[in-house]
């Protein structure tokens, strides 16, 4: 089957006589321009398969839940680790990956310095 071509100008066109969707599939090609036109212009694209916006949602068809209707738990707030305890937890995460390497008291200038730079409590 030969594929149909959409370009700015026929979007525009196809606007203006009315249409205000169009059904995109394998044999549908619209240019790169014809897509940013029916975007300004509100016309849906849609896949073969596709609902439009103004079709009613029938949830006894489909399989999903909503996640509204599952029952949540409620949660606890955790609380903000100390400062400190983010020094130590940042300063044991660097040293894992650097090992030795790196001076323990500049390491941890350095992590004060970027906590106090951001702001960290």
């Amino acid at each position: 089957m030969p594929k149909i071509f959409y370009t700015e100008r026929d979007i525009e066109d196809l606007y203006h006589s009315g249409v205000t969707t169009l059904v995109v599939n394998d044999d549908v090609v619209i240019t790169d321009l014809g897509r940013e036109k029916a975007r300004k212009l509100g016309v849906e694209l849609l896949k073969e398969n596709d609902q439009p916006s103004s079709a009613p949602i029938r949830p006894y068809i489909t399989e999903k839940k909503s996640p509204s209707a599952t029952p949540s738990l409620p949660q606890t707030p955790v609380p903000a680790p100390t400062r400190a305890a983010l020094e130590d937890r940042v300063l044991s995460s660097v040293q894992d990956k650097v090992g030795d390497s790196i001076d323990a008291g500049l390491l941890k200038t350095i992590i004060q310095r970027v906590l106090k730079s951001v702001g960290g409590s």
